[in-house]
């Protein structure tokens, strides 16, 4: 089986991390993104991913060579010179899409963490016999996002209906696809959406086919969500009673540690927190709801919630971080700097406090 993963462009929405690398090769939960859909691939027997990209392709496969060994998974790209949208992609890839063998082939959006059911769309999809298997996600406020309207029983898909004022359902497009290779005659070399110039055709046609996806999901494209993703996910390990998850007198909730990193005394680390490889965090420190980076130092006494610390960044003693800062790549705040929600791009030194959310170039 094959896999194209949807990476697309320039990831703009988590800057200023993506200024120093391309978005799925920015980390989650201490592993890149898209390392968390590849490896899921690649354990229910997909031998190929296809990335499809307009941005710094060199860069992500440079990074993935190591990966592709590793774990025995061929990785390619097909580079977009103009953006295509979601379903150009697949028109452009469609050669290494198409083999003798017929097999349906996933599509992922690359932003979308879950528990990757992959095994059961692979069974939903040989069941219902349709040509296309959308997974979708229910959601709370589902007037924010495009809703799928199913048939109950069977899952097929009737209409979308999007950002909806009047409650039709709460199924939104999940962004994990399974198509039939003849689903690549519907698709033209153009920019074009799946979602709405591909899929609404396929459901008029009653070949549309939509699973409720099991377990959690969130598209973490932008810090917020990527904060939330990391609370969802880590409660999916502890669920799975993971031996990931770190414990200790000094872990509150659910904490990812990297074996190489340090823990000074009198800390309290969580809930929802996860620390890279390299860092030292000094003694004295809290945090909470956060993400702190390869080789981040955290001197004595500070305090981080609900915000990213990018990749060799120091948040200087008695420093207080909070309310979705998000520090570039080696920043350095000072001691007793107070950041409220400050986006600060990479290697700058932060001398005074930022006291209301802002971008700090």
């Amino acid at each position: 089986m094959k896999a194209l993963i949807l990476v697309g462009g320039f990831g703009t929405r988590l800057r200023p991390l993506t200024l120093s690398v391309p978005k799925p090769l920015v980390e989650f939960a201490n592993k890149p993104m898209i390392l968390h859909q590849i490896e899921a691939l690649k354990a229910v027997g997909v031998t190929e991913v296809v990335l499809a990209i307009n941005y710094q392709p060199e860069v992500m496969l440079n990074f993935l060579k190591e990966f592709e060994t590793k774990l025995g998974i061929k990785i390619t790209c097909s580079q977009e010179t103009e953006p295509l949208g979601t379903a150009g992609p697949l028109a452009l890839a469609r050669d290494k899409l198409v083999d003798d063998s017929a097999e349906p082939f996933f599509v992922l959006n690359s932003d979308v963490i879950s528990d990757y059911p992959f095994k059961e769309m692979i069974e939903f999809h040989k069941s219902h016999g349709g040509e296309a298997s959308l997974m979708v996600t229910k959601v709370d406020e589902p007037s924010k996002y495009g809703v799928v309207v199913t048939e109950e029983s069977t899952g097929q898909v009737e209409r979308f209906v999007e950002k909806p004022k009047l409650f039709v359902g709460n199924k939104i497009n999940a962004g994990i696809y399974l198509l039939d290779p003849s689903i690549l005659d519907r698709i033209q070399l153009r920019p074009t959406s799946i979602e709405k110039e591909i899929f609404p055709k396929i459901a008029a046609e009653k070949k549309l086919y939509a699973m409720v996806l099991p377990g959690f999901w969130m598209d973490i494209g932008q810090p917020r969500d990527y904060i939330t993703g990391l609370r969802l996910y880590l409660d999916s390990l502890k669920k799975r009673s993971s031996p990931k998850l770190a414990s200790g007198s000094h872990i509150v909730g659910n904490v990812l540690v990297d074996e190489t990193a340090t823990i000074g005394e009198g800390c309290l680390i969580g809930p929802d927190v996860a620390i890279g490889p390299g860092c030292v965090i000094e003694s004295g420190v809290r945090l909470s709801r956060c993400t702190v980076m390869r080789g981040v130092r955290v001197k004595k006494h500070a305090c981080i919630s609900s915000s990213i610390i990018g990749w060799h960044s120091t948040v200087g003693q008695w420093a207080r971080v909070e309310n979705m800062t998000i520090l570039g790549e080696d920043v350095h705040v000072c001691d007793e700097i107070y950041s409220n929600g400050g986006v600060v791009l990479p290697h700058k030194e932060i001398k005074s406090s930022i006291l209301k959310p802002e971008i700090v170039m």
